[in-house]
């Protein structure tokens, strides 16, 4: 007779204290209205429970992280950019970056920024530089409008302690032609609270990739962030975010895209990396007529487990969402993305797909996908889909008979089922860079 057992053992808390939060306040001298926000968030994180068994959790179990290891504020040790592999630094583009921000473990390293894009208005800084310099600005947005300290006992604290970060902000009626490009790189253990704060203001243009990736370390470390990408109305946003942390990385991360009136958002998503990652991925479409594709690629191997968390939200009539996530796991890795179109009352002639698509590598390896539609008006087009699949006999055996080897055929055939995902990626250099780096997954 099967026994069906509980947990042994509630999810332990990370040490943080009050103190924390205020020393952060002090160590920046950070204006008042930022440190009552920050104990307000601190106080919403204390009375909020650690998530257990909550539907978007009951499937992930992080007991294992060491917090001992894991939330101790890491402090950056007087390293340069230099330690920070070239593939990460090379232009996006042609040999000219539009912006460039390096951070190594929360601080910035390196930073160039175009003139002429200087000229059109363009604020592209760290996060507390923009605290210090576009003050009215950073408060006016800072996890106002997207994320906010409410979404998560992770959100609240990354609300207490962000240490980091990123601003972006594009002025009304600028179209900004060169890329922006960030790259946060970490050397050593601990906790890291990096947040990326973009703002489009209407009939604005831009494009931006931000990297994640660290050097390995026997320590393990947390990773708790946030990305609020606001975009205005009859704006377009695109927004590349890679991820590629060393194994003892757990992420915990909220981000989410608000999209205005005849706005555009076009946001690619890439994990490779970490041990665990439990990543909320939201868009709101808020303006009649915006529009959101979101575009996610995972590959996990060896004990590794992505949870991508979505949910494409129909704030007002004639708009539409489209996702699409491809995602493959061998070894005995695990992999679930659980994802969620939501409509409010009277948001008509709405228009919402979702899909992820599974290829499964090995008999060990776990695929989960859990499509969901929740629609409270009555003249939409909604849809929903999930595919599992693994390497079949047929199309390997033909590209053998043309004198393919099978590791080779293999190969052919498993980056030819990411390709649809990575021509999304708006740079050419970086698609070679991703396909080279779901080669060496696929070789082990």
């Amino acid at each position: 007779m099967a026994v069906v057992r509980r947990r042994s053992s509630l999810p332990q808390a990370p040490s943080f204290t009050r103190a924390d939060v205020e020393a952060l306040g002090r160590e920046n001298q950070e204006p008042t209205w930022l440190l009552e926000r920050r104990l307000e968030a601190w106080q919403r994180y204390i009375d909020t429970p650690m998530p257990y068994m909550e539907e978007e959790w009951r499937r992930t179990d992080y007991r294992h992280i060491r917090w001992s290891e894991a939330d101790r504020l890491a402090h950056a040790n007087g390293l340069t950019a230099g330690v920070v592999p070239g593939k990460n630094l090379e232009p996006l583009t042609g040999d000219e970056q539009g912006g460039l921000l390096v951070f190594v473990d929360g601080k910035v390293t390196q930073f160039e920024l175009s003139d002429k894009l200087t000229q059109q208005g363009l604020i592209f800084t760290d996060l507390r530089s923009a605290v210090r310099d576009h003050e009215e600005l950073v408060k006016a947005h800072l996890m106002t409008r997207a994320v906010t300290p409410a979404d998560g006992k992770f959100a609240a604290l990354h609300a207490a302690l962000w240490n980091y970060g990123v601003f972006v902000y594009v002025p009304r009626n600028t179209v900004v032609e060169l890329p922006l490009h960030v790259v946060c790189y970490n050397t050593s253990a601990g906790a890291g609270f990096g947040h990326v704060l973009v703002v489009l203001e209407d009939n604005a243009q831009a494009t931006m990739q931000v990297e994640y990736a660290s050097r390995h370390n026997n320590e393990q470390s947390a990773y708790i962030g946030a990305t609020e990408l606001i975009v205005g109305a009859a704006s377009n946003l695109r927004y590349v975010s890679l991820q590629d942390w060393n194994r003892e990385t757990f992420e915990f991360s909220h981000q989410r895209g608000v999209v205005g009136r005849d706005a555009e958002l076009d946001w690619v998503n890439g994990v490779m990396g970490s041990r665990l990652t439990k990543a909320f991925i939201e868009v709101d479409a808020v303006g009649t007529g915006a529009n959101a594709r979101v575009s996610g690629f995972f590959f996990a191997d060896r004990g590794q487990f992505f949870d991508l968390d979505t949910q494409q939200n129909h704030n007002a009539p004639l708009t539409n969402t489209d996702l699409l996530f491809k995602g493959a796991a061998r070894d005995d890795a695990r992999t679930l993305w659980q994802g969620m179109i939501k409509s409010l009352p009277e948001m008509q002639r709405i228009d919402g797909y979702q899909v992820c698509r599974n290829l499964m590598l090995s008999d060990e390896a776990r695929m989960d996908s859990v499509p969901g539609l929740e629609i409270e008006a009555d003249d939409v087009a909604c849809s929903h889909a999930a595919t599992f699949g693994t390497l079949e006999e047929e199309p390997i055996y033909y590209l053998m008979s043309r004198g393919i080897t099978r590791p080779q055929a293999e190969l052919m055939i498993i980056e030819g089922f990411f390709d649809e995902l990575l021509q999304r990626v708006p740079f050419e250099r970086v698609r070679q860079r991703l396909m080279d780096e779901i080669e060496a997954k696929i070789i082990g």
